[in-house]
């Protein structure tokens, strides 16, 4: 009789844990994107943990966290596992663990846009104190001659697509807050900037970087651009966009250019799309040749920009069906689920880039070659979005 208390006791935690674990697991009646966020959480219970290797300030893994964010209207769960992020690398005086402002890298600013959420919810100084230390080293950034911030100190007079997204959306949030407002200015010339140098004018798809110096063996020599148009390149560039129109005052005179460009962009992009899964390749305008596979980043993170363009009314409605389209191509194309009910997105690229050691040329063969991930960070995030604004 004495093991009565105990058998129940037994029986009552294994229920508890049982319902906690069917509560990170996925049902098939959950939207996308609830499922693809609880397999996240299943497979790290911490974001910290999500990457192997030691914790680091990292712009995808903080885009991971501003995305599963988004679901925590539905449960608190969601935002303190962003939350929890942030106050791992914050630290009480204000300094970020693993940031510093001397290694000029557009790619550290970006986090600070979840600072700038938790602050928001919790004005502790010191978030303050490291949101603007994020704008001292845009103050100091080093630029090309004509003013485009470099995409990284290690890359002189560069400017990379994925740089808008980094930098310039932090800008338009910083001013947006804290009422400064000449940081608009400054986005909105760097988001035109870099259009003008990367277009393709034939196309309308826009290359991966602009070297200034065209010193690079990635560029050409004439024009300075590299020679491919990377899907997720033009991904972080177009879901840039938005999120500076999301800040950005109605009546601020670049924002009609904003829009145009956000279009004409869009619009190239549709004509790049495979006919037959209604996604894109990895290099965008060579659909179809040897090597050449369909991307699951790049194809959430067009889908997630056509859903809420159209939604906002920045693009023809049309562009809503097709976004349904593409996130049924992803479905069908990239994604796996497990009889636990985990979500697995196949295809995606872990990185690209050009230049450094070793040397990356920027050729069409290094594009279809660089390694390839499930569920990296840079393809899951998107793919919660889109799935929050078609309501998936």
């Amino acid at each position: 009789m004495n093991n009565i208390p105990l058998l129940v006791l037994l029986l009552v935690v294994t229920a508890f844990n049982f319902q906690q674990e069917d509560k990170k697991t996925t049902q098939p009646d959950a939207k996308w994107s609830v499922r693809m966020a609880n397999t996240v959480m299943t497979q790290a219970d911490s974001l910290i943990h999500y990457v192997s290797g030691k914790p680091k300030w990292a712009y995808d893994v903080a885009f991971l966290g501003m995305a599963i964010d988004r679901l925590g209207n539905i449960d608190a769960e969601y935002s303190d596992y962003m939350e929890d992020w942030v106050n791992y690398f914050v630290r009480p005086d204000g300094s970020v663990t693993d940031y510093r402002i001397s290694e000029y890298n557009l790619d550290r600013i970006f986090p600070g846009r979840n600072v700038m959420t938790v602050y928001k919810r919790n004005p502790d100084t010191k978030y303050k104190i490291a949101l603007d230390n994020f704008i001292e080293q845009l103050k100091s950034h080093p630029k090309t001659n004509i003013g485009g911030y470099w995409h990284k100190n290690i890359y002189p007079w560069q400017m990379w697509l994925d740089g808008i997204f980094m930098g310039s959306t932090y800008m338009v949030q910083y001013a947006k807050e804290f009422n400064v407002p000449e940081w608009y200015d400054v986005a909105t010339a760097q988001t035109k900037m870099i259009y003008e140098k990367t277009l393709d004018p034939s196309t309308g798809l826009l290359m991966h970087a602009w070297d200034e110096s065209r010193k690079q063996k990635w560029c050409d020599p004439v024009t300075g651009k590299s020679h491919y148009p990377w899907s997720r390149a033009m991904g972080w560039y177009t879901m840039a966009i938005l999120d500076i129109l999301d800040y950005l005052p109605s009546d601020h005179p670049d924002r009609d250019d904003l829009i145009t460009i956000l279009q004409k962009t869009c619009a190239a992009l549709v004509k790049v799309r495979d006919p037959e899964s209604g996604i894109w390749f990895q290099v965008l305008n060579h659909g179809g040749r040897e090597g050449n596979y369909l991307e699951g980043s790049g194809s959430a993170m067009f889908t997630y920009v056509f859903a809420k363009g159209a939604g906002l009314g920045y693009l023809d409605k049309k562009y809503s069906k097709i976004a349904c389209s593409a996130f049924d191509g992803i479905l069908k194309e990239l994604v796996t689920v497990d009889d636990k009910g985990l979500v697995t997105i196949h295809n995606i690229c872990g990185g690209c880039g050009l230049g450094g050691n070793p040397y990356r040329d920027g050729s069409y063969e290094y594009y279809i070659n660089e390694k390839r991930f499930d569920n990296d960070t840079k393809g899951v995030a998107p793919f919660i979005l889109a799935a929050i604004e078609l309501d998936r």
